[in-house]
C-alpha cells in the first residue's frame, strides 16, 4: 500500500502555481511601466530646463554686449510662444529682440513649416531691478509636463499663462517653470 501512494505523486507544477507566477510577473512588468513612463516626463522636463538656460545666457550676453542701450532690452511684455515676434530690425536692441522671440518660439529646429525646437509655450521677459543701479533680471517660462510647486511670486514672467482648463492638475501655476538670472551692468 505504501508504495501505490509513491507512484501516485505528482511531479512537475499545478495550474494554481503557474498562475500565481504569471500575476507576480504581471505586476512587476506594470510597475516597470510605470517607471519608464516617469522617466520620460523626467527627461523632457529636464530637456527643457536646459533649453531655458540657454536661452537665458543667450539673452543675457546679448544685453551685456550692447551695455549702451541696455534700458531698450526691457519688455513690457513676455516675448515667445503665442506672440508676433518683432519686425523691426533698425537697431542692434531690436534684431536681438526678434531673434530672442524667434528661439523662445523654436526657431532653432523645425519639421516641415513648424518650429519645434523649443520649449513648450516658452516666454521670455527682461525687466530692471527695483533696486536700479544697473541690475536686469532675464526670465524664461514655459509649460511643466507635472504640476510641482509655483514659482515665486517675485518672478511674474508668464505668471498664470500655464493653468490648464477646469479640472486640470495644472492650476495656480503649478505648470510653470522658470529660471532667471541676473545681469548687471557697470556704469562706467
Amino acid at each position: 500500500m505504501v508504495t501505490s501512494v509513491l507512484n501516485h505523486r505528482q511531479h512537475g507544477f499545478s495550474l494554481i502555481e503557474v498562475m500565481v507566477t504569471v500575476f507576480i510577473l504581471a505586476v512587476g512588468l506594470l510597475g516597470i511601466a510605470g517607471l519608464q513612463s516617469r522617466l520620460q516626463v523626467s527627461e523632457m522636463e529636464s530637456y527643457q530646463r536646459a533649453q531655458a538656460l540657454l536661452l537665458v545666457n543667450d539673452m543675457a550676453n546679448r544685453l551685456a554686449s550692447n551695455r549702451n542701450d541696455v534700458l531698450s532690452y526691457k519688455t513690457a511684455s513676455s516675448l515667445g510662444a503665442g506672440m508676433t515676434c518683432p519686425t523691426d530690425v533698425s537697431s542692434r536692441q531690436k534684431i536681438d529682440a526678434r531673434e530672442w522671440c524667434l528661439a523662445l518660439q523654436g526657431a532653432g529646429e523645425s519639421l516641415g513649416n513648424s518650429s519645434v525646437g523649443a520649449l513648450v509655450g516658452g516666454r521670455g521677459c527682461v525687466a530692471e531691478s527695483p533696486l536700479g543701479s544697473g541690475q536686469f533680471f532675464i526670465t524664461v517660462a514655459w509649460q511643466g509636463l507635472t504640476p510641482l510647486s509655483a514659482p515665486p511670486a517675485s518672478v511674474t514672467c508668464g505668471v498664470n499663462s500655464y493653468n490648464g482648463a477646469t479640472g486640470s492638475a495644472c492650476v495656480n501655476d503649478l505648470c510653470r517653470r522658470v529660471v532667471t538670472t541676473v545681469v548687471r551692468i557697470a556704469t562706467l
